[in-house]
C-alpha cells in the first residue's frame, strides 16, 4: 500500500514538472523589451473574458486559454505572436497550442504577466 502512494506522488510530480516546463521556443521578456516590439506582431490575450474586461494591454485581442484549441485559426502561423496572462503561467500551456496545432514559430510571452504590466491599459 505505501508503495503505491510513493509511485502515484513521484507520477504526479512528474507531470506537473512536465506540464509548467518552459518550451524552448518561447521566448519570455521584460516590459520594457516586450513594449518594444509588440505593436508589429500579433498581442493575444489568454486570460479569462472577466480578467479581460477588467482590463488588457492596448490593442490586444482576447482569446481565452479555455478557446485556443477552437479559435486557433485567428492566429497567423507566419507572423510572431506575443502572449500574456495573468501571471505567466497559462502562456506556457498557450504557447505549446500554438506550437503545436498552428505552427507558430516565434512565441513571445511578458515575463510576470499582466500584473506586472505598467504600459498603458484598456479598460
Amino acid at each position: 500500500m505505501p508503495w503505491t502512494l510513493i509511485i502515484l506522488t513521484v507520477i504526479l510530480i512528474i507531470f506537473i514538472v512536465l506540464r509548467l516546463k518552459k518550451p524552448a521556443y518561447l521566448k519570455p521578456l521584460e516590459q520594457e523589451e516586450f513594449r518594444k516590439d509588440y505593436r508589429k506582431a500579433q498581442l493575444i490575450d489568454v486570460r479569462e473574458e472577466r480578467e479581460f474586461k477588467t482590463g488588457y494591454i492596448l490593442g490586444a485581442r482576447n482569446i481565452p486559454l479555455s478557446q485556443l484549441k477552437h479559435r486557433i485559426n485567428e492566429i497567423r502561423p507566419d507572423k510572431p505572436v506575443y502572449i500574456y496572462c495573468q501571471n505567466g503561467t497559462r502562456c506556457i500551456q498557450a504557447s505549446k497550442i500554438l506550437k503545436k496545432k498552428r505552427g507558430v514559430e516565434e512565441v513571445i510571452t511578458l515575463k510576470g504577466g499582466f500584473r506586472k504590466w505598467t504600459g498603458k491599459v484598456k479598460k
